[in-house]
């Protein structure tokens, strides 16, 4: 999978509302009424990241799910975080 240049992960990024860059990885910020919706959420996600053997990095704090992706083999964001992200975003 071919690593995307900044101006590329920018344009897609104007689709995926809420999706920051931040260094090589995109990141973005869920909230919810309370925990067990904040972990529903992260029950609903989990099978997609396992589908697409793709697995981000989640952090909750009550509420609030933290989801950051990146491609590590790549060194950067690839085609692979920006279409998970569109599954996570389908998911909430």
């Amino acid at each position: 999978m071919a690593l995307l240049d900044t101006d590329t992960i920018t344009q897609a990024l104007e689709e995926l509302p809420g999706w920051q860059l931040e260094g090589d990885a995109i990141r973005r910020e869920f909230t919810f009424d309370g925990f067990l919706e904040a972990v529903a959420f992260i029950t609903r996600l989990a099978p997609l990241a396992e589908d697409a053997n793709h697995h981000p990095e989640i952090t909750n704090v009550y509420a609030t799910v933290t989801i950051v992706l990146t491609t590590h083999d790549e060194g950067g964001v690839t085609d692979k975080d920006l279409d998970l992200a569109r599954a996570i975003d389908a998911a909430a």
